[in-house]
């Protein structure tokens, strides 16, 4: 269940009569418990209440009671011993007529009526695996409208299907956007209570909705003309009331779609939440799921919080805003310079979405522009912030329509927090006709023409705000001497995921550098265009929300390289971290977040959770202090053993047996050597059991003579002969053999998977003999000393490979070529061989120990054995005697001395070639 229907659950059953006996059932079905999880409660069977209540292990602990006893009852909850073995996050009690909760491990506390519980639902979101954030706990009306709007959306189009085409998807949204304004203006004042839009509807038209569609028509027409114009405009008189609102909210077409007796009771549900509640901050983000098709299922999760967003604005230019407001004091002079500089800069967001960073922007100005004013006993003075001075780019036209309302709802909430109630009803109607966001593609439009540089023109022109055509905007003043701050969260796509349109995008993008169009992620089109924006203003500066992989393997010498040589640095920038507002909705997006200017003196900041590291240069490792780039090798920098590819069949799965099959064929004694254990990452990793023929071109007429082998290698021929790849076609007349075979073993070999979780802390490796076959899932060192295997599954070589290697999401994406090669092991003298094969072996007894747990189990980072942490422990600790004579104290002084050595080790030009058959 997603939060909207969570809410929509737990708000009917507040409204239903209370029953003591079945609320925890009904109130844990609400937060999506299946039917086999509540009857397996009422049985008794997982119900491990002491008190009589539901207790549900690692959730809550439930309990209804007698009128007046609800505190009591709370509090015997709180010190069940059963609660605390369970480890319930939650004890919950109510009598029907108050009710109370409390988070046990935080200490917060819900106390209310009961009808009104439904307000505290994100305060139980954990019961639903949902992790949340502040803003979506505090502001369960942005969900309720949410959801009750996304309601009255598909009943419209039920009765209107031709609203959901393409030719009026517009209509369609931009009624909804209308609809929002007043829901918003008759709860604010902005519309004369006596003239409420609910409220007329309901009086005017008919029960059976016949009319609901003219009537809102009738007070659309009343909202766009003048108020000079109104008596002649033959409107009916009860519309009188409804002001002139202008900026093209309700400028052009007011027709409506038709509405069934369901919408219209929808429309007045809407109507009568407290919309005073809106939070323009994430509202936006959630409405724009309403009209689209493919987010509506994830309703409630679509926003991106205000940390995060902070995490980009703050560094960026709002840090310095501040900043300069504590030096000013009480001067006055430098009060009202500060606020003139503020009038004057620009925040623009070339890939908005409904608005999240201008919001936050405009709102976190407004706040320090408030403290000038009060500082300069001018607390009740109008904003000389122009929304204006807010620009963006969104590619749909409903998140754009709603990037707009969300900036003018925020105007006028800080009017009213501001200046008071009265003075911003005073000059909030008319609605200012500038356009300032503009609807259109980024990476095709010229950024020039919708944020121009200082004494320049504009190019684009719209009639007014809400109807601006495609690539196009309207700002009608000049802005001397102001600054410009560009930010976003553009949209994540792999090169390989890109579409055909996406494609063409990034051509265009990265025109100045081809290739990069072809092999980086969707979001650094955006530093492309950042790029060619500094051309011709570069005092601009820049920060975006970024996939980490831009920042790792050949990316991240591809991109930044070119970056640097434009004279751009990166100032500022966020490690890899998970960008993650709801879990179950975003869980497993990583990423980094990177500051670009114009390259200078100052220090960088590099920021780490809460830590703040002040640097001369941030790399494009994002590495303080190092600016190398680390390139392909074809053999290693150090002493370390030369690493292989794996070893590919493509068979169509014929060369693989059943490990019954296995049995039967071990047991010919001219064969049975021929079966082999196969390992690939999963089953290095797991421990799975799986088996192949692995037959020698020697022994071929052999197994061809086999009637099980036989009919496997005719198959094999076949599904080669019908392969659309030569290369594979090639071996169709050798079906006996493995399509790619880097290498076997002699005596012993080590495997490293290809991808591995970054939950453990350390890569997964294992030392096999030489019967087990490597496949192209694992990288292999074959016959290789066993203190080669010491570096592996060193925190040296986690560090090293998790940032200069790819990460599929999270997770750890080895290369032998770029991570095995590139890495820097000082020179070993024959001690430090020794010492390392014994660490080595160590790790490997320590696990022996503890057969027959897996890689798996083993490295769970819950219940890694203490003895095999102490054997990793010992291993580290040699290493790292052996690079700097001492443990090192941070990964970051780890990565800094790599650097420092892989920049020694290849002085002399690394080998930036492939060799063929090795992969990145």
């Amino acid at each position: 269940m997603n939060a909207v229907e969570i809410e929509e659950a737990i708000s009917a059953l507040a409204a239903a009569p209370f029953d003591g006996d079945e609320f925890p059932y009904a109130f844990l079905e609400a937060f999506g418990n299946k039917a086999t999880t509540i009857k397996r409660l009422r049985a008794g069977s997982s119900n491990k209440s002491d008190l009589g209540g539901v207790l549900q292990t690692s959730n809550i602990h439930i309990k209804t009671c007698a009128a007046g006893e609800v505190t009591d009852t709370l509090a015997a909850l709180r010190a069940s011993g059963a609660t605390t073995r369970a480890k319930a996050k939650f004890v919950l009690a109510t009598d029907g007529i108050e009710f109370q909760a409390e988070d046990l491990a935080s200490g917060e506390v819900v106390v209310c009526d009961y009808p009104g519980f439904p307000d505290h639902f994100g305060f139980f979101l954990p019961l639903a695996g949902i992790s949340t954030v502040k803003q979506i706990r505090e502001s369960a009306f942005d969900i309720k409208a949410t959801g009750r709007l996304n309601r009255l959306y598909v009943e419209l189009l039920k009765d209107n299907p031709e609203w959901g085409t393409a030719e009026r998807r517009h209509d369609m949204n931009h009624f909804m956007a209308r609809l929002i304004f007043c829901f918003f203006a008759e709860d604010t004042d902005i519309l004369h209570p006596n003239y409420g839009f609910t409220l007329t509807v309901e009086r005017m038209s008919a029960s059976n909705s016949s009319n609901t569609h003219e009537v809102i028509g009738e007070i659309f027409r009343a909202m766009n003309t003048k108020t000079e114009d109104k008596a002649k405009a033959n409107l009916p008189r009860w519309v009188d009331g409804f002001p002139y609102v202008n900026g093209g909210l309700f400028s052009g077409s007011t027709d409506v779609p038709r509405f069934s007796k369901i919408a219209r009771s929808y429309l007045l549900h809407i109507g009568n939440l407290d919309w005073k509640q809106i939070n323009p901050d994430i509202f936006g983000s959630m409405i724009q799921a309403v009209a689209d098709d493919e987010e509506r299922g994830a309703l409630g999760m679509h926003y991106t919080s205000v940390p995060n967003i902070l995490k980009v604005l703050n560094p960026l230019f709002l840090d310095d805003l501040r900043e300069k407001l504590e030096e000013a004091g009480d001067n006055a002079r430098k009060l009202r310079n500060l606020r003139n500089r503020m009038a004057r800069i620009r925040v623009f967001d070339p890939a908005c979405g409904s608005g999240n960073f201008l919001v936050i922007a405009y709102k976190e100005m407004r706040a320090i522009e408030a403290e000038i004013n009060k500082r300069c006993g001018d607390p009740d003075r109008r904003t000389e912030i122009p929304l204006t001075n807010f620009r963006g780019i969104e590619l749909r036209d409903f998140p754009a329509e709603i990037a707009r309302l969300a900036l003018i709802i925020a105007e006028y909430q800080c009017d009213v927090l501001y200046r008071g109630q009265k003075e911003a009803l005073a000059e909030f109607l008319p609605l200012d006709a500038k356009n300032w966001i503009t609807c259109g593609n980024a990476l095709r439009l010229d950024w020039l023409s919708i944020c121009p540089p200082t004494g320049t023109g504009v190019k684009h022109h719209a009639d007014d705000l809400f109807q601006s055509p495609v690539d196009q905007a309207q700002i009608d003043f000049e802005n001397e001497g102001g600054e410009t701050y560009i930010c976003g969260n553009p949209p994540y796509k792999g090169s390989k995921w890109q579409t055909s349109e996406q494609k063409s995008d990034m051509a265009n993008a990265w025109s100045s550098k081809p290739s990069l169009a072809k092999t980086t992620d969707f979001v650094s089109g955006w530093i492309a265009r950042y790029l060619d924006y500094a051309k011709a203003v570069p005092e601009a500066v820049a920060a975006f929300v970024a996939t980490n992989s831009i920042c790792q393997g050949q990316q991240a010498s591809d991109i930044w390289a070119h970056v640097f040589a434009q004279d751009v640095e990166i100032s500022f920038a966020h490690v890899p971290f998970k960008w993650s507002n709801l879990a179950n909705y975003n869980a497993g997006v990583t990423v980094i977040i990177v500051g670009l200017g114009k390259k200078s003196n100052s220090a960088k900041k590099l920021f780490n959770g809460d830590i703040v590291q002040s640097c001369t240069v941030i790399g494009p490792y994002l590495v303080p202090n190092r600016s190398e780039v680390v390139a392909k090798s074809t053999s290693p920098v150090g002493q370390q053993s030369q690493m292989l590819f794996g070893n590919m069949p493509r068979d169509g799965g014929n060369l693989f047996v059943t490990s019954d099959e296995a049995e039967v064929l071990k047991q010919d004694p001219a064969v049975g050597h021929m079966v082999r254990r196969f390992l690939g990452s999963e089953e290095l990793i797991n421990g799975k059991q799986r088996y192949c023929l692995w037959i020698e071109e020697k022994e071929a007429d052999i197994a061809a003579s086999h009637p099980f082998i036989a009919g496997r290698l005719k198959r094999v021929s076949e599904s080669r002969q019908a392969s659309q790849a030569a290369s594979t076609r090639d071996f169709a007349a050798k079906p006996y053999r493995f399509v790619q075979i880097a290498g076997v073993a002699r005596k012993t070999q080590i495997l490293v998977p290809g991808v591995s979780s970054e939950n453990r802390e350390y890569l997964p490796c294992d030392h096999c003999d030489e019967s087990a076959i490597a496949s192209n899932k694992l990288f292999a060192l074959y016959d290789a000393p066993l203190w080669n295997m010491a570096l592996i599954v060193s925190r040296l070589h986690w560090v090293w490979i998790g940032t200069v290697c790819v990460r599929m999401r999270t997770d750890f994406s080895y290369s032998n070529t770029l991570g095995w090669n590139t890495f820097p092991v000082p020179k070993l003298t024959e001690k430090n061989k020794e010492d390392l094969n014994r660490t080595a072996e160590n790790v490997l007894l320590a696990r022996e120990a503890h057969f027959p747990a897996t890689i798996a189990d083993l490295y769970d980072p819950e219940k890694m054995p203490t003895d095999l942490r102490a054997a990793h422990d010992r291993n580290d600790e040699t290493l790292e005697r052996i690079y700097i004579g001492r443990r090192f104290r941070n990964d970051t002084e780890r990565l800094e001395k790599l650097f420092e050595l892989y920049t020694k080790m290849t002085a002399g030009g690394a080998d930036k070639k492939s060799k063929a058959g090795m992969v990145t």
